[in-house]
């Protein structure tokens, strides 16, 4: 039997997934969670053969509880699930140690193929996500622009961002100028909010 844990904070999606993957014969869901942290206590708890992620999922997220089962529970397989097709996500997920990626408009028998892939050591990658990945410009903003800009998303001042990344405040400004002009947005929230779409925070 391949153990399953079945991690997603829509309780009617993961009732409904667990519901599907008890009909496999191979196949048993040991434990179930609606958060990363959740997700996270329960695999430690469990120790299943493979962890079903939803990418978006209360934190931590599902490519963090993936990077992060990677360390502490290398034994374990992790599925990453996306309800949204967000191809962006892909490189993360697959560097963070997911071995597969799946949409959840997939077909029905599709993510126990899935589960069954990953536990014998193979990787998957929906196709249409795949191809769309292939065609997604690479981010144009320097890692200090990238970690600028992700401490600016939450409204921080340009003070405290300075004091958490040891820059000058100037420099602060000037890194978030850049990302502003890099990626054509009109402030400092449109640069998040592209860069947040573009799948780069």
């Amino acid at each position: 039997m391949i153990r399953v844990l079945l991690a997603d904070d829509e309780e009617l999606i993961r009732l409904a997934l667990a519901a599907l993957l008890d009909l496999e014969p191979d196949l048993e869901v040991v434990a179930h969670a609606a958060d990363g942290r959740a997700a996270l206590a329960a695999a430690l708890a469990h120790r299943p053969d493979v962890a079903v992620l939803d990418l978006e999922m209360p934190a931590p997220g599902g490519i963090q509880v993936a990077a992060e089962l990677a360390r502490v529970l290398p034994g374990c397989a992790t599925v990453i699930l996306t309800g949204h097709g967000r191809p962006a996500h892909l490189r993360p997920a697959l560097t963070a140690g997911a071995r597969g990626f799946l949409a959840k408009g997939a077909p029905g028998g599709a993510l126990a193929d899935v589960i069954r892939r990953v536990h014998a050591g193979a990787r998957y990658v929906d196709p249409a996500l795949a191809a769309e990945a292939l065609t997604l410009p690479e981010c144009p903003l320097t890692p200090r622009e990238l970690e600028t800009l992700r401490l600016a998303e939450l409204g921080t001042p340009v003070a405290v961002i300075a004091r958490r990344t040891h820059l000058a405040a100037g420099t602060v400004r000037n890194h978030l100028a850049a990302c502003v002009q890099k990626l054509g947005a009109a402030d400092r929230a449109g640069a998040v909010r592209r860069a947040r779409e573009a799948g780069w925070l």
